[in-house]
């Protein structure tokens, strides 16, 4: 059976591209020989990418893993947002601030936000049915399903469920990926790995970034309340017929925890004690503290990581920077993005945003903007796209695209 069996062989091949851990092992002399005569396309991606990861210099943390190019492209895009929408002038009533004080150190105007009862699956499986209409291809067909979110409507993962909604069969995997706001990068990636995989029975994969980081936030505070929105977004890839059509061409991806008291959403567990024979056994319940964050500390790594980790990126695609068509970044703050592509030496111009729509929306982030440029005629096919995401673990990354369909 393709699930029980190919899938399996290829989750390892996953992890073991993924990290560069061991080159793959012959399952016989005669076979390996013959690979090592006339090797497929993803062999030779495989290969290619072990030797650029022992030649790229490193970002200035230790722990990261990098990829070449990959035979697969992003074919489809789309994405969804909650109805209510709270502005800036909304929140002079809440906390001590003011929409110039807000949109002067954000770019932040506005943000939408799910109401009680409303559900952050529900616009996962909107994203992805715009995303699979633009790409032509039905739930039916979808071999991995891949959802990015750190705050799930189901905390044992939405995506199953949203896969079940949107149609796909039982052949599908689906799972959640857990990266804050690098997440749907690091999902693009891990999906681009499943369909790349030598051995992989896998052709189309549905990633998907959603958050509903209101529910998290202290509504108290003034310099963290202003900052998030919730919303979701979603993209179809396929593989690629050849190596000159892939469309995914570099990543670099990295993570520090040692900043992870800078950004988190804590475990506070309340004493609940049970009665067992003896002395009561006391356990823990099961609640989340709000969200905290040191913005200053976030924004000094961001400055600081996004710039070098997108040049590592640019590297191992072999692309200058005068080649990249437009810079997709996590839309956190207008200042870190004006920053970073200082750095770059890209002109605003060519950076995408709708931050000041949308707020900070988490993993959402990037394809919510990806999907507005597409949809209005901004990026076209064959447009290379730098994209990169940073936030909560400390994590980072970086991703070379280039887009790969016709709108």
């Amino acid at each position: 059976m393709r699930f029980s069996s190919v899938i399996l062989l290829a989750q390892l091949a996953v992890v073991v591209q993924a990290f560069n851990i061991l080159p793959q092992r012959p399952a016989s002399l005669q076979r390996w020989q013959q690979q090592q005569q006339s090797p497929s396309l993803p062999q030779q991606q495989h290969r290619r990418q072990q030797q650029q990861c022992r030649t790229t210099p490193t970002s200035t943390t230790a722990l990261g893993a990098k990829s070449g190019a990959m035979a697969c492209r992003p074919i489809g895009i789309g994405s969804a947002a909650p109805k209510t929408v709270v502005t800036n002038v909304d929140l002079e009533s809440v906390v001590e601030t003011s929409d110039e004080w807000i949109q002067s150190r954000t770019g932040i105007a506005k943000r939408h936000v799910l109401l009680q009862g409303e559900t952050l699956r529900d616009l996962q499986v909107q994203a992805a049915n715009q995303a699979l209409e633009m790409a032509g291809v039905t739930a039916e067909e979808i071999d991995v399903v891949i959802c990015a979110t750190s705050s799930p409507d189901d905390m044992f993962g939405d995506a199953p469920s949203v896969a079940a909604e949107l149609g796909c069969n039982m052949d599908t995997i689906a799972f959640d990926l857990t990266a804050a706001c690098s997440g749907f990068l690091f999902a693009t990636v891990t999906a681009s790995k499943f369909l790349a995989a030598p051995g992989s029975q896998s052709k189309k994969a549905l990633v998907l970034g959603a958050d509903a980081l209101t529910r998290w936030v202290d509504w108290d505070d003034r310099n963290s309340c202003i900052l998030f929105g919730d919303g979701a977004g979603a993209m179809v890839l396929e593989t690629s017929p050849s190596e000159e059509e892939a469309g995914v061409l570099g990543f670099s991806g990295h993570s520090n925890g040692k900043g992870y008291e800078d950004l988190n959403c804590g475990y506070k567990g309340e004493a609940r004690p049970i009665a067992t024979p003896g002395e009561a056994t006391t356990l823990s319940s099961a609640t989340y503290d709000k969200m905290t964050m040191n913005g200053k500390e976030v924004y000094k790594f961001a400055t600081r990581e996004v710039p070098t980790v997108l040049k590592e990126a640019l590297e191992i695609a072999e692309i200058e920077v005068e080649d990249v068509d437009w810079l997709v970044l996590h839309q956190a703050n207008i200042r870190i993005m004006e920053i970073v592509a200082k750095r770059l030496g890209i002109p605003m111009e060519k950076v995408i945003t709708n931050l000041s729509e949308y707020g900070n929306t988490s993993a959402a982030s990037i394809p919510l903007a990806l999907d507005e440029a597409v949809r209005s005629g901004k990026v076209k096919k064959g447009d290379v796209l730098a994209c990169a995401g940073f936030g909560a673990g400390l994590s980072w990354g970086a991703a070379i695209l280039k887009w790969g369909k016709e709108t």
